[in-house]
């Protein structure tokens, strides 16, 4: 007998510290003061023209080749490119661009939409893109949709200096600018957070006259420093990538749509002996402390879904629910009856999946768990209570 309630007891213990490993877990996930976005975008500009700024339309191509590797589509990723190194005549590699003199990856390859190209790539369609005021001809493709819940991450390279940016070697972009157009993307609910980082000359003063909340900043160098190339090829004659956005890449490649790793683990790798710069970092408008900021919150794409209140009316029968998608289905009133049977399904689960997940075949699959094993538990001391009678 004794030994009998032993075994029953360990089996008990068991199936609790079961439980507790998996709820704990979950607990964990939905208790971090994460982000409440649900989608995210990226804005990657190259500002430079001619072949001898090889290097930034590589450092632009490794930063799109890492938002979209970490789930960012093309639809939610605008590509502005001032130059076409891939094609330029003096490129002994038609068609590619690299990041290293190994050419180990093509950053250019098959699948990449550049949406703003050469010319195009101008300071006032940057500005347009941010704010939204673009002519009603722009096709979407073209067009940064955001809303509220949009997480929006900025990334700019050229040459530069003390509070601005070059384009094309012919117009220029302040600090000022930059600023004033996150400002109205605030005030227009383009964006629930922005990351902006910039990687040239004298970077970190692009970022000095953000006054936009909900704004995170970094950048490659300090003011009266320069911000240098890494790696030279000399298959190609040029510089092929800058040293900052060399090491950023070097560390996103560590990093999948699952990593928990944050922007304070990012930041903590700058390393100015390596960088030949001193990056910075701006947080004083960013709310949330950088410990809880995930690297996915902006350089990853999300799949969440928003969990609706409980619904106060009585679950909704076949009619009305037939009601409610007449218009979605586009179906005249004299054709409801014939073909909306085909076409819809029974809502009932639905509805119930919604008041109330438990009495549902669509959630709480954790539920189901624990009544297995609370009856495979019912089970054993059964069968041992009728060993010891015996």
């Amino acid at each position: 007998m004794l030994g009998v309630l032993r075994v029953i007891i360990c089996l008990v213990t068991w199936l609790v510290l079961l439980v507790k490993a998996q709820v704990e877990p979950i607990a964990e996930f939905y208790g971090r003061q994460g982000s409440s976005h649900t989608n995210n975008w990226a804005v990657l500009v190259c500002a430079s023209r001619y072949w001898f700024n090889y290097r930034h339309m590589s450092n632009a191509l490794g930063m799109y080749r890492t938002v979209k590797r970490l789930g960012i589509p093309d639809s939610n990723i605008i590509l502005m490119l001032a130059d076409d190194a891939a094609c330029n005549a003096r490129n002994k590699f038609p068609g590619c661009v690299y990041s290293s003199s190994a050419k180990t990856l093509d950053l250019y390859g098959d699948n990449i939409e550049v949406d703003y190209r050469g010319y195009e790539v101008t300071v006032e369609n940057f500005l347009r893109v941010l704010t939204g005021r673009v002519e009603p001809s722009v096709p979407r493709s073209k067009r940064l949709l955001t809303d509220d819940r949009s997480n929006v991450f900025i990334y700019m390279t050229g040459h530069g200096g003390n509070e601005f940016l070059k384009f094309q070697d012919s117009e220029e972009i302040s600090a000022f600018d930059i600023a004033d157009a996150v400002a109205q993307m605030w005030e227009k609910k383009r964006y629930n957070e922005l990351f902006f980082m910039i990687d040239t000359c004298q970077a970190n003063t692009m970022y000095s006259k953000f006054y936009s909340p909900n704004v995170l900043a970094t950048g490659s160098s300090v003011i009266h420093e320069n911000s240098y190339s890494h790696e030279n090829d000399r298959d190609i004659g040029v510089a092929v990538i800058d040293s900052y956005t060399h090491y950023m890449l070097e560390y996103m490649e560590g990093i999948n749509k699952t990593s928990q790793a944050t922007m304070q683990d990012l930041f903590d790798t700058y390393d100015p002996a390596k960088i030949n710069s001193h990056p910075g970092v701006r947080s004083d408008l960013f709310p949330r402390s950088l410990r809880d900021t995930l690297v996915t919150d902006f350089f990853g794409g999300v799949s969440q879904a928003e969990v609706l209140p409980p619904l106060d009316s009585a679950p909704m029968s076949h009619i009305t629910v037939l009601a409610v998608l007449t218009d979605h289905l586009e179906l005249d009133d004299e054709d409801v009856v014939e073909q909306a049977p085909a076409k819809l399904l029974d809502a009932q689960p639905f509805i119930a999946a919604l008041t109330d997940a438990s009495q549902s075949s669509l959630g709480a699959p954790l539920t189901r768990a624990l009544r297995t094993w609370s009856s495979s538990a019912l089970v054993l001391l059964a069968v041992g209570w009728v060993a010891t009678r015996k």
